[in-house]
This record gives C-alpha cells, sequence and structure tokens, in this order.
C-alpha cells in the first residue's frame, strides 16, 4: 500500500478521501485527479501514460497529477462518476468545481488540456533545452 498523501517515482500524488479534500481546497494549485478501481482494464491501461505525464510535469510546481482508488476511498456523491477511470480537474483560483477531463487520454493530450485550463499559466522546458541540459 502506498502511503497517504504519497508522491510516487513519477510524481503522481496518491490520495485518500482526506487527502483528497485538502488537495482540491487548495486554490494555488491546478489539480487533475484520476478516480480509478484496481481492477478496472482500462485504468491499467492508463496507468503508465499518467505516469509519464507527471514525470514531465514536476518541474510544474503549480500542477499536481493525482490519483484515487475511488473503490477504496470516500468520494463526494457530488463527482459524478460515469465509469472508471473518471479523470476531473481542479483549476487553481476557481471555486474548486471541478471540470470534466475531455480530451485525448495520451501524454499530449493531457497536456494540452492542462495548458488550455490552468489556472496558472505554465512553459514546459522545450525537449530541445532539455536535451542541451542532460549534455552539460
Amino acid at each position: 500500500d502506498v502511503p497517504v498523501g504519497a508522491t510516487d517515482e513519477h510524481g503522481v500524488v496518491t490520495l485518500v478521501g482526506s487527502t483528497f479534500q485538502e488537495m482540491i481546497a487548495d486554490a494555488s494549485k491546478d489539480v487533475l485527479v484520476e478516480f480509478y478501481a484496481p481492477w478496472c482494464g482500462h485504468c491499467k491501461q492508463l496507468a503508465p501514460i499518467y505516469d509519464k505525464l507527471a514525470s514531465e510535469m514536476r518541474s510544474v510546481s503549480s500542477v499536481v497529477i493525482a490519483k484515487i482508488d475511488a473503490t477504496a476511498n470516500d468520494v463526494p456523491e457530488d463527482l459524478k462518476m460515469g465509469g472508471f477511470p473518471t479523470i476531473k480537474f481542479w483549476k487553481a483560483g476557481s471555486l474548486r468545481s471541478p471540470m470534466e477531463f475531455e480530451g485525448d487520454r495520451t501524454v499530449k493530450g493531457f497536456r494540452k488540456f492542462l495548458k488550455a485550463n490552468a489556472g496558472i499559466k505554465f512553459e514546459l522546458p522545450s525537449k530541445k533545452k532539455k536535451k542541451a541540459i542532460a549534455e552539460l
């Protein structure tokens, strides 16, 4: 089991009922949350993509990439779950009502969604800059 509020090696924050409420209440963060079920095939397929997204977003302190096991934690009833995985986004500075993630469930699709909807604008280091830094 992952400790409460733990961040894995990719940068994905694992939430539980209590830390979920704290996280979405933080108006200084843009928070993307995957509600998953451990037995869900689509969730398992999404995991490596979500991990890669979190790795790429690590340098952006205002963005949190998180997940919560919706079968083992109390999730507010007003969050409509149409199935698993359900992905919702809480925009920084907003009244903290979530947006439904709509887009391609690819790293590029998530990045595009985050850039378009983030309450705190950010720039990701370009691939060329990353490569130049790696070569130093």
